[in-house]
């Protein structure tokens, strides 16, 4: 169990003999701490010598871009684990920054505990070398007082590894828009200004790969610029992305963390150019395997404009060697939204006044959300469904609770020959009236929430334990006071209008008028607590539902 929230880990073997041991070096370190583990890269540097290490600079080469991708990639397996590799001391060719100062650097999170890869001989604890760590540690960043420091003498397997630089060069990982051939040992030429962009959603490791190269490449500013509006809307599962403030809140501490050495100007992304296609102060940019036609299309723009073209460094995608069906193969924010379907997003209501055996689940979704659906597939797993439609038409008929005030509302003449109410009728004289509408919801709505309070009682005496209230105004009527949780179904805006036009056979105007008319997915998303999705195959959406369900269960028992 890990006994450290963050740690320090200073790595001292060649970086080529690095790549066959990090699997066991994380796992050695992930053991010990639990949430952000920095790394800082001192290759060559003893411990057992008399005097005191110090930082030196490392030659940003091709190599160290290589390295630095392999960590993050290895990293991918401990998921709860926040790695951040320092780039400090990091220096390029033509680097324009002073040399080392000897001021220490502060971390957003103060390590508590220092490790490193560094072993002597006897394979022990041995005292002078972790006091060597210690002072090395505390001469650099900023550390905890109580500082701890460990040798990690991770289990290689069979045989032990060489600690040799390793002839075989790393997988290349970044690519340049130099004809020039690369090589591993290649010195990385230094700018002063240059640019990187994405969306940034729950920062994770192939962002962190994509932002390092940049930072190694900008000596003085780095422009960042963060999709945001109309740049959002294509994504998956768009109602789940983080708000814009708090993608650049965590974008900006991790970027002042490994290189505060540098100005960042962190701004929205507006269109697929930003400030490239206007700054000519701008001298490259970095890009994915994804982005690079972007790239290219930015510098065909900037010569159009009478700009230099930037240098363009296209980054290699990680691999999620962990993704599931639907899921990209690729490290990605969409497959991490993914698998937030069906998980609980924030805590549950506490309901006293609700019956003290049933816990309640308010299902809503826009229209053509596949709602219906997930209520019929809650109710195959054991869930009493109160249907709200049925209830306002129970509620409608006559005799029933709101007929007579309806009539006394809006007249007999919304009413069949058979005393009926008509509800088309009756939908036209509301349809864009507000005012109307409201006399009709303020009739409908109580009415109704008190026809489920009745449906409820009925559930708690047929011994059911998970009622779901399936209604498309659940929030809008108020009545997410009569659940513990909301669950929203989300589609696509395009999708849900396709649906709409096939089922009811209405046209695309009128089918997005309706959408227009409700609460949009990303309103009922901000007040839910768990959200599902009906975007894939049947057997995608059975798999959420009784993942939800499954977990419902654990939280009432």
């Amino acid at each position: 169990m890990a006994l450290f929230r963050s740690g320090l880990l200073v790595l001292t073997t060649p970086l080529a003999s690095l790549v066959p041991r990090l699997a066991p070096i994380l796992n050695s370190a992930a053991q010990l701490v639990n949430r952000t583990l920095y790394v800082h890269l001192q290759p060559g540097m003893s411990l057992d010598s008399p005097a005191q290490p110090q930082s030196s600079p490392v030659q940003a080469t091709f190599e160290v871009i290589d390295f630095i991708t392999h960590f993050y990639a290895g990293a991918n397996l401990h998921t709860d684990l926040d790695v951040r590799i320092l780039l400090t001391n990091i220096q390029t060719k033509s680097s324009i920054l002073p040399p080392l100062a000897s001021s220490v650097q502060n971390l957003a999170h103060p390590p508590e505990v220092v490790l490193t890869d560094f072993q002597t001989l006897d394979g022990s604890q041995y005292n002078p070398v972790k006091q060597q760590l210690e002072r090395y540690a505390t001469s650099c960043y900023s550390c905890c007082p109580q500082l701890v420091s460990v040798l990690l003498y991770p289990d290689y397997g069979p045989g032990e590894l060489s600690v040799e630089p390793l002839d075989v060069p790393l997988t290349s990982t970044i690519r340049s828009s130099s004809p020039v051939a690369r090589s591993p040992k290649q010195p990385m030429r230094g700018y002063r200004r240059g640019a990187v962009g994405g969306t940034f959603d729950r920062l994770h490791n192939a962002h962190k790969v994509l932002l390092s190269a940049a930072c190694i490449l900008a000596q003085e500013q780095l422009v960042v610029g963060v999709a945001d509006k109309d740049l959002l809307k294509s994504k998956l599962l768009p109602e789940l992305l983080q708000p814009y403030a708090e993608r650049v809140k965590h974008l900006s501490e991790f970027l002042v963390d490994i290189k505060p050495s540098l100005s960042f100007d962190i701004i929205p992304l507006l269109d697929p150019y930003g400030p490239t296609g206007s700054d000519p102060s701008l001298e490259f940019l970095v890009v994915s395997e994804e982005t690079h036609r972007g790239g290219m299309a930015v510098n065909r723009f900037r010569l159009e404009n009478d700009m230099e073209e930037l240098a363009l460094y296209q980054i290699q995608l990680l691999k999620d060697l962990n993704h599931k069906e639907n899921e990209e193969d690729k490290v990605s924010s969409s497959s991490f939204r993914q698998r937030m379907l069906g998980n609980l997003l924030r805590p549950p209501h506490k309901r006293p006044e609700l019956p003290r055996r049933l816990y309640v689940i308010g299902l809503t979704g826009i229209s053509g959300s596949g709602k219906s659906s997930v209520a019929q597939r809650l109710k195959d797993l054991g869930a009493f469904v109160i249907d709200c439609d049925q209830l306002g038409h129970r509620a409608y008929a006559p005799g029933g609770p709101a007929y007579q005030p309806v009539l006394e509302t809006f007249g007999t003449d919304i009413l069949h020959k058979d005393g009926i109410i008509n509800r088309k009728v009756l939908g036209s004289r509301v349809f864009g009236n507000k005012k109307q509408l409201k006399k009709l919801t303020d009739i409908m709505w109580p009415v109704i929430a008190k026809l489920a309070l009745e449906e409820m009682d009925l559930a708690v005496a047929e011994g059911k334990h998970v009622c779901v209230l399936d209604a498309a105004v659940l929030l809008e009527a108020g009545w997410q006071k009569l659940v513990h949780e909301v669950w929203t179904v989300v589609i696509p805006e395009t999708e849900a209008v396709r649906r709409i036009v096939e089922r009811d056979g209405l046209s695309e105007t009128a089918a997005q008028s309706r959408l227009q008319s409700q609460m949009s997915g990303q309103q009922l998303v901000d007040q839910s607590h768990v959200v599902l999705s009906t975007l894939w195959e049947p057997h995608v959406t059975q798999s959420q539902v009784e993942k939800a369900w499954t977990l419902l269960q654990k939280r009432i028992q």
